[in-house]
């Protein structure tokens, strides 16, 4: 019963007290007529058709961020409904929404929405009588999100396969994406190489044990998204997610095979075998990805079981440059494998103004390949051509 239905009840009880008590005869078709009127309200409400399902369309194709979205509804119910049902629904970080369903059909449209996932969360049908007296709500359960995937740019030229990010003056096209793991250890037998022997196990048991090593195949290409909230300032990690993705897409239509990375407290990954069936699995992680507080970006390229150490090439999307990340991205390059590293000055993105990165120039003594990226940056111009004139400006 809505505060409606009961102040009408409360007056008409009250009002035939009155009558009773004063004796006032015409009082009493107000009263009761007052209590009928509640009471009918909440019966019509009861034996009002009630559906059992909601089905919610929504436009075939990928939506974008900035994109406009209609969305249609429709409940269906063994009879037919009265003209007055609302739904209520919270779709993600959107937040509640209202929509009248006159008819049992109803759309509306999601404006600009930015990137990100939405899911359909505690959809609920209210029904309630023409005067407001009495209303039912009614869950029902209809699980769904909306996927809106970031703006990526085509990339036909990287910045770090030009100038001094080439290896000897020129790119290495075809390597060889494999590596000898360790697999386990056994016993030593006669006329096998020492150079096998694993000595920690072999101190440990007091007798010769060798490796055993099995061949497996590494991801040529990791980029590895920073998904630390510290660093974030207005619309900044949009521009890492927009770059990551980017990247990630120019080596998946080169048919390499590519890992994407991000260091977030589950440390999730998506392999990309090829721009076709994978990809849409990584399109998937970079539109549902948000800040959150992970593992350090240092601490998880030093994991030597991780998808990233074991790449054949790394690209790095940050916002902020600690000093442990600086010596880890060092400590790769001098080991002769390929270093990008896109940076996004997040402090251009608030009231502070463009900020100065002195470590970059180590970096770029070190081989690493290096852009930065800007508020207001032509995000094709910087990753698609070589960024160092632009490094020269930070």
């Amino acid at each position: 019963m809505t505060s409606r239905g009961r102040l009408a009840l409360a007056l008409g009880c009250l009002t035939y007290l009155a009558a009773w008590a004063f004796g006032s005869k015409p009082l009493y078709p107000v009263a009761l007529g007052l209590i009928a009127a509640v009471l009918l309200a909440r019966l019509w409400t009861r034996l009002a058709g009630r559906p059992v399902e909601l089905r919610r369309r929504l436009p075939a194709g990928e939506r974008f961020a900035g994109d406009d979205v209609p969305v249609r509804l429709e409940l269906v119910a063994p009879r037919r409904l009265p003209a007055n049902v609302l739904v209520q629904e919270r779709i993600g970080k959107l937040g509640e929404r209202e929509t009248p369903v006159p008819r049992g059909k109803a759309s509306y449209v999601l404006e600009r929405l930015p990137r990100g996932r939405y899911a359909f969360e505690d959809t609920t049908a209210v029904i309630e009588d023409p005067l407001g007296f009495d209303r039912v709500e009614l869950p029902l359960p209809t699980p769904g999100a909306l996927l809106v995937y970031p703006r990526l740019v085509d990339l036909e030229r990287l910045f770090s396969e030009s100038g001094a990010a080439a290896r000897d003056g020129r790119r290495l096209l075809l390597r060889r994406p494999s590596g000898f793991d360790l697999h386990s250890v056994r016993e030593y037998q006669q006329g096998e190489s020492l150079r096998m022997v694993h000595w920690r196990s072999t101190a440990k048991r007091g007798q010769l044990m060798v490796r055993e090593l099995e061949d497996s195949p590494r991801d040529e290409v990791a980029v590895v998204l920073d998904a630390d909230p510290v660093a974030v300032v207005g619309e900044s990690f949009e521009l890492q997610v927009r770059a990551a993705g980017s990247l990630l897409l120019a080596h998946a239509r080169r048919g390499r095979r590519s890992v994407l990375v991000v260091n977030s407290p589950r440390r999730e990954q998506q392999r990309i075998q090829s721009a076709d069936g994978d990809w849409r699995s990584a399109l998937d992680l970079l539109a549902a990805v948000e800040p959150a507080e992970g593992p350090p970006l240092a601490a998880l390229l030093a994991d030597e079981g991780g998808a990233a150490a074991r790449s054949l090439e790394l690209a790095v999307v940050t916002a902020s440059l600690p000093a442990r990340l600086v010596e880890r991205l060092v400590e790769r390059s001098l080991g002769h494998r390929d270093v990008s590293l896109v940076l996004v000055d997040s402090a251009s993105f608030g009231a502070a103004g463009p900020q100065r990165f002195p470590e970059l120039l180590r970096l770029q003594a070190a081989g690493v390949a290096v852009a930065v990226l800007r508020r207001g940056d032509d995000l094709a111009a910087v990753l698609g051509a070589q960024a160092f004139a632009e490094v020269a400006r930070g």
